[in-house]
């Protein structure tokens, strides 16, 4: 570690728990043994706010990750995880709930130092949405079933459905919500009696390394979950062809999205993607302007940006848009720029150098073709990736900054006087992920809703997320769902059986 990131814990005084586990060798979780990668290959793993280096981490190779899936397999086919009965499957997830609970300050505390967010937002929405997701679909362990069907055919038959799990399923997860995202696509395949194989994002693999010691602390069995930390490009596109994985999970930009699709097609590979989003906001003559502009900040500026349904487009009536504006700038304002560590900070630095670097380079283009900078648009200087929130007015379809996914603290805005236009502008996106829309008439926003081609509509409010409502897109957004009993049929396989009886 260096001598940077060492001054930064203490400065904001890290659990002990926390040091403890920085400080020792990280390696992958295989079969309930931690090992290091196959080659002997590590990668560096880097703080946000300090650009300095946190630890080292195996970069996994495509023999590692054949070893996690012959153990889940192995787990699968002959071990004692899918035969456990329902209620005792559901007593362990249980159990892993209550130690992410007891564990939360250490894992908001890894979340903010590895990611760079901000350590309140992790403990309040990465960690107890973690916690919630695996109590959700412990539930279901308990609940799952199939039905009996009496038939019209000639004969005397008994014919009945059984619901069971697909088998091996590979989850490939993003690094802008590590553990909460992981827990999304764990937690239901764990429930139905799947096994599993995580590859973290190399960027943040720090909390899901530290959630494979409390699977072992749990009691569940070995081989159930694996992790195989390492680079997209080599252990995510072996995941996406292994032959014995049998259902996929995906979450990251759609470009990359594509080819593991594409991939995971061709092996006939059962395949979840929930990719980009490119999200609009309508903002109504007679919205609450004031709460309006402040849920519209929350919505794009939380986790500064990094968000895949973040609100980016906002396109506000002509007749209240000044208004709007000086209401959203207002607020903006008042959000604290600092490091993930700082109990009050807001906007957190951006996940890496590249990251940043791409944030601006949007911001120059936002403003080379003509969008009109209203608050922000720079970088702080010094160390750190930070980004100051942004906001573009008077921005029109054709700019990039209104087209393309930005992933960070930059928030369009549009006015408009015709609604019939303001949802055809909304619409047109390759994206269909999410939206919101601001207004006290239910009888509008009733009428708007089905109109709005996105997986999740947010009425005055946005990214409201919980383990029992669907989250997933539409269009170039991806296919499939997470969460919800929605989840539980892209983990199951549904088998027909006849008897017939004499």
């Amino acid at each position: 570690m260096d001598s940077s990131v060492a001054q930064y814990l203490e400065r904001y005084g890290v659990s002990e728990a926390t040091r403890r586990f920085l400080a020792k060798p990280q390696k992958m979780f295989i079969d309930g043994q931690w090992l290091d990668s196959s080659d002997g290959q590590t990668f560096a793993v880097t703080e946000p706010s300090t650009e300095g280096l946190i630890t080292r981490v195996p970069s996994g190779t495509g023999a590692d990750l054949d070893r996690a899936v012959a153990a889940a397999r192995r787990q699968f086919d002959g071990g004692e995880w899918r035969r456990l009965k329902p209620l005792e499957r559901e007593r362990l997830l249980h159990r892993l709930a209550d130690l992410i609970e007891a564990n939360a300050t250490e894992l908001a505390e890894l979340e903010a130092i590895d990611m760079g967010k901000s350590v309140s937002q992790a403990r309040d929405v990465d960690i107890q949405g973690t916690i919630d997701t695996f109590r959700y679909f412990a539930g279901w362990a308990s609940k799952l079933h199939g039905r009996t069907v009496e038939p019209s055919l000639p004969g005397n038959y008994l014919a009945y459905t059984r619901k069971e799990p697909i088998g091996v399923v590979g989850a490939i997860v993003p690094w802008n919500f590590p553990l909460q995202t992981m827990a999304w696509k764990l937690a239901a395949a764990l429930a139905v009696g799947c096994t599993t194989v995580v590859k973290p994002a190399e960027l943040t693999s720090l909390s899901t390394l530290r959630f494979a010691e409390l699977v072992q602390e749990a009691g569940i069995p070995d081989g159930v979950v694996n992790i195989v930390t390492g680079r997209g490009s080599v252990v995510g596109a072996a995941m996406a062809t292994h032959p014995g994985i049998n259902k996929l999970t995906f979450t990251g930009s759609t470009p990359v999205g594509r080819n593991v699709g594409r991939s995971a097609v061709d092996q006939l590979k059962r395949v979840t993607l929930e990719l980009g989003g490119k999200s609009p906001v309508l903002v109504l003559d007679d919205a609450d302007l004031a709460a309006a502009a402040r849920a519209v900040a929350n919505g794009v500026f939380f986790n500064s940006g990094q968000v895949c349904d973040a609100g980016t487009r906002a396109y506000v009536h002509s007749s209240v848009y000044e208004r709007f504006l000086e209401e959203l700038v207002a607020y903006t304002r008042t959000l604290k720029i600092a490091p993930g560590l700082d109990p009050d900070c807001f906007i957190s630095p951006l996940v890496s150098a590249q990251q940043k670097d791409t944030v601006m380079s949007y911001i120059a283009a936002g403003q080379r073709e003509g969008a009109r900078l209203v608050h922000g648009g720079k970088a702080l200087e010094g160390q750190g990736y930070f980004v100051e929130p942004t906001i573009f007015a008077h921005c029109h379809r054709d700019m990039s900054i209104v087209r393309e996914e930005i992933f960070g603290p930059v928030l369009v805005t549009t006015p408009f006087d015709d609604i019939e236009d303001a949802l055809t502008q909304a619409n047109d996106s390759p994206f269909g992920l999410a939206a919101a829309i601001y207004s006290n008439d239910l009888g509008r926003v009733h009428s708007l809703i089905p109109r709005l081609a996105a997986g999740s509509v947010y009425v005055n409010a946005h990214s409201t997320i919980d383990p029992a409502m669907p989250f997933g897109g539409f269009k170039e957004s991806g296919f499939g769902k997470d969460l919800g009993p929605e989840q539980l049929d892209y983990l199951m396989e549904t088998k027909a059986v006849w008897i017939t009886l004499p």
